[in-house]
């Protein structure tokens, strides 16, 4: 019987993402690099899961293959039951404007644009109203601590500001799914931790969320860590915290907020 490619099987439904079989190659002197292999990954509604591995194991080419911000040389993706692979580069820019939110280590704000308008940019862009981008920015700004900055250029902030406008302008079309490629990578361990405190309260409130980082503790936060390994899924375990000492568990606390 023949499957309707637009629509995921019933048995996958439950599944906010997946992927099948996935690979990036990448053409490299004559020869090519295999940036990603064979990788098979399911993200439910609600998740939020952590993307570890070692430099060069593909950890930030599979969040942008999964994004849609590169096309996957083999594979399936499937997104909110529908299969997503196989869209145009055009058609994947609609689809991240209403469902997918990206945060970036450097941030990668519009320098010639204010953060009022850097935040309302996506919502105006995925349809909603002026009224209603500007009423989602300015709830954002104000969550975030940062509405007395709303006029402000993004190079008058500091990295942790640049970082929380960023994080607002991800959210800010309230997508189905966050993907954060090394949000903390840029930032003092202060900064780190205040978007941290924030990305869980996202999760907290149902945002699932992808998040790409080389750092354990951050890795904490997640419900879940993948583990890459040249390419391919080492481990993929669920996080059990475990903390082993009075000092461990204050440092512990202090980084969940």
């Amino acid at each position: 019987m023949r499957q309707d490619p637009e629509r995921c099987p019933a048995r996958e439904a439950p599944a906010l993402l997946r992927a099948r079989g996935l690979a990036k190659v990448y053409k490299s002197g004559g020869g090519s690099v295999e940036a990603v292999r064979g990788v098979d990954l399911e993200v439910g509604v609600g998740e939020f899961v952590a993307v570890m591995g070692p430099s060069g194991s593909g950890k930030s080419t599979l969040l942008h293959v999964l994004g849609g911000l590169e096309p996957a040389t083999r594979g399936e993706i499937w997104l909110r039951g529908k299969r997503v692979d196989g869209l145009s580069p055009s058609a994947w820019a609609v689809l991240r404007r209403k469902h997918v939110g990206f945060v970036f280590q450097f941030f990668n704000l519009l320098s010639t644009m204010t953060v009022a308008d850097n935040v309302e940019l996506p919502a105006l862009l995925a349809g909603a109203s002026p009224k209603q981008a500007r009423k989602r920015r300015e709830e954002l700004l104000e969550e975030l601590g940062i509405s007395a900055k709303a006029d402000a250029a993004p190079s008058r902030l500091s990295g942790g500001e640049q970082q929380r406008v960023a994080l607002a302008r991800a959210l800010a079309n309230e997508p189905s799914l966050l993907l954060a490629d090394e949000p903390t990578g840029n930032l003092d361990s202060a900064n780190t931790r205040d978007v941290l405190r924030l990305l869980r309260r996202a999760h907290a409130g149902g945002q699932t969320i992808v998040m790409v980082t080389h750092d354990a503790k951050v890795a904490s936060l997640a419900d879940r860590v993948i583990n890459l390994f040249d390419g391919m899924i080492a481990d993929d375990a669920k996080v059990v915290p475990a903390p082993r000492n009075k000092a461990t568990v204050r440092n512990f606390l202090e980084l969940r907020g």
